[in-house]
């Protein structure tokens, strides 16, 4: 296997002010840039002391080639599942190419006289966020074609938790690339070894895949997003409140997008799911929010305890449907996509409890753990 971990002695020492992510560590990296043509798979989290990274390699003389724009694009301010087009970046002057559009993986002419590829994301730590599927994408692509792929890690936010049906064969989709569970307790640059170890990408072998790990971090370790991810994850609350509510996607359920609390409440307007009314308009980051127009009541979670994969929320909604004899799971197929099986709806509407639900995945579960340890970069091994 071609896998370099960039700690050269100075990347393990302690450091005073706690966690430093692969970005904030220049010197594991620059060297490795000098006199190439480097594109950039990043977003309006790729920053460098605060400096976006485009910027800060470019003051470093380092020469920028092309900027791959993944979901939300390279601002991070377009709404989910908006196409993103290609452009120029108006402050640099760089080139900017989707691969979240017609193609989610990078053309062999995209990666024409690209000498390295720099990924450098902040994920959220769940299988149906889309990063980690353009992760795969980007690894594929930079195999296929010979050209080095280095990851500049950070910390996972839900890291301490490793929950959720592993998505299974036939329910393959850009919400679950990868056979993983919906939490998965892994880094990026983790989840990157683990994605070429497991062969999980055509010519996983010919990869030359560096990663730059992230100094004094163990996956309990809580860690703060200093940049929002996506327009609705706009902070700590919310990102720790998505493993459970994103499964409401695939129902009649609103998870507040076109609200001030996008997945920090959930709420419908023929069945009250909460007494705190709101109503869902257009906005930015949510250009056509499900139930727009319409005064929904939620119950608001800003101040909930729920953490990692909590499914009471889901259970008790859909016996408020049942008893209101109102059409819960509207998008059957898409929601089987987010739990990467059908298993878990079919649960729900046999009425099983959350125990019994959860039992049926601990034993992929296991095997998941045992598969991802020699992956591992950081402690604990299992969260």
């Amino acid at each position: 296997m071609r896998v370099f971990l960039l700690t050269l002695m100075m990347c393990w020492l302690p450091v005073a002010n706690g966690i430093v992510v692969g970005a904030d560590q220049p010197a594991q990296y620059l060297p490795h840039l000098k006199d190439r043509r480097v594109s950039l798979v990043v977003n309006q989290t790729s920053t460098v002391d605060g400096k976006h990274l485009v910027d800060f390699l470019l003051d470093n003389g380092i020469t920028v080639a092309s900027v791959m724009a993944p979901e939300h694009g390279f601002r991070g301010d377009q709404g989910a599942g908006e196409i993103i087009r290609d452009g120029i970046d108006t402050k640099t002057g760089v080139p900017i190419l989707s691969i979240y559009g017609a193609n989610k993986k990078p053309s062999p002419d995209m990666l024409n006289d690209i000498d390295i590829l720099i990924f450098d994301i902040q994920d959220v730590g769940t299988r149906f966020y889309t990063y980690i599927s353009t992760l795969h994408y980007v690894m594929e692509a930079a195999a296929e074609n010979d050209v080095p792929l280095m990851v500049l890690d950070r910390p996972n936010p839900n890291g301490r938790f490793v929950d959720g049906p592993v998505r299974q064969p036939g329910f393959e989709s850009f919400v679950g690339v990868d056979p993983i569970p919906v939490l998965h307790g892994m880094t990026v640059g983790e989840l990157a070894l683990m994605i070429k170890g497991e062969g999980w990408i055509n010519e996983a072998d010919r990869l030359l895949l560096e990663i730059v790990p992230v100094q004094d971090y163990e996956r309990t370790m809580p860690w703060s997003v200093a940049v929002a991810p996506s327009p609705n994850l706009p902070n700590d609350t919310a990102i720790r409140l998505y493993p459970s509510l994103c499964f409401f996607e695939g129902t009649a359920v609103s998870v507040g997008r076109g609200t001030p609390l996008p997945f920090q409440l959930y709420g419908h307007d023929v069945v009250a799911l909460g007494d705190t009314p709101f109503t869902p308009v257009s906005m930015a980051s949510a250009p056509s929010p499900k139930l727009q127009g319409k005064e929904i009541m939620a119950t608001v979670l800003t101040d909930s305890p729920i953490a990692g994969l909590d499914l009471s929320l889901l259970l008790e909604s859909y016996q408020a449907f049942k008893a209101n004899a109102q059409p819960f799971f509207t998008r059957p197929a898409f929601f089987d996509k987010l739990a990467g099986t059908d298993s878990l709806r079919e649960a729900i509407m046999r009425g099983e409890s959350e125990a019994q639900i959860r039992a049926g995945w601990q034993e992929e579960l296991a095997t998941f753990r045992r598969q991802r340890a020699p992956y591992l970069l950081y402690p604990p091994d299992s969260p």
